[in-house]
């Protein structure tokens, strides 16, 4: 299953604005592309998705020339923007897990599963979206080490892994061989604008003005 994109069509020049997900709902964020465009009808806007294993990578590259991720970031060369969503978090499982049959779950008790492992860096990064300890100082497993939002659901579907993922995943990844498990005991992952210091150019600055104008997403609960 394909992630859903927004405004993405033919390759764009340097009026273009190439902005990397890695969240999955680009549709949510609408109205910030929306205000862009009607605002600044003179840049082209590109949203894309991006694989979290090369995501400050492609950033450094100049593949793309924002991304929206996970908080936080701390980096040298990188300046970090305005939060867009904070989101619920889930955990993802085979629909013939024994956690299936839960209306919830605890941190506590995922940790009795191994979660995906990630090669990506930096290590603090992946460390927030998917811990090391829960809160009463248990180990999270890690198991096999996967690329994309794609592999680690296969995976879960499977039952290799549980998979933590951001709340909106309910509704973009819907499939029958997994089941979403609101998490009591996280709170909200933020997800922000960020992108490389020494290439901030206008078109940036614009998207980043209109997130501060427009707000952060209203929370919403985990489904059930």
């Amino acid at each position: 299953m394909r992630d859903p994109l927004a405004l993405t069509g033919e390759p764009l020049g340097h009026d273009a604005l190439r902005v990397g997900m890695l969240p999955a709902n680009a549709y949510d964020l609408r109205p910030y592309w929306d205000v862009f465009r009607l605002r600044h009808p003179q840049w082209r806007l590109r949203v894309q998705k991006s694989q979290f294993s090369d995501a400050f990578a492609t950033l450094r590259r100049g593949d793309i020339d924002a991304l929206i991720t996970w908080l936080p970031v701390d980096e040298p060369d990188l300046t970090v923007g305005p939060v867009l969503f904070a989101e619920p978090r889930v955990l993802a499982v085979s629909t013939g897990h024994e956690l299936a049959r839960r209306t919830s779950v605890s941190l506590e008790i995922a940790a009795d599963f191994q979660h995906p492992q990630s090669d990506t860096r930096p290590g603090y990064w992946y460390d927030a979206y998917i811990p090391r300890e829960t809160r009463r100082g248990r180990t999270i497993e890690r198991g096999p080490v996967v690329q994309d939002t794609e592999e680690a659901i296969t995976l879960a579907s499977m039952a290799e892994i549980v998979v933590l993922f951001p709340s909106h995943m309910t509704r973009y990844w819907v499939r029958p061989d997994i089941t979403y498990l609101p998490v009591t005991d996280m709170g909200p992952l933020p997800y922000a604008l960020v992108w490389r210091s020494e290439a901030e150019s206008e078109p940036i600055r614009a998207l980043a003005g209109i997130i501060r104008d427009l707000g952060p997403l209203p929370s919403a609960p985990a489904a059930p």
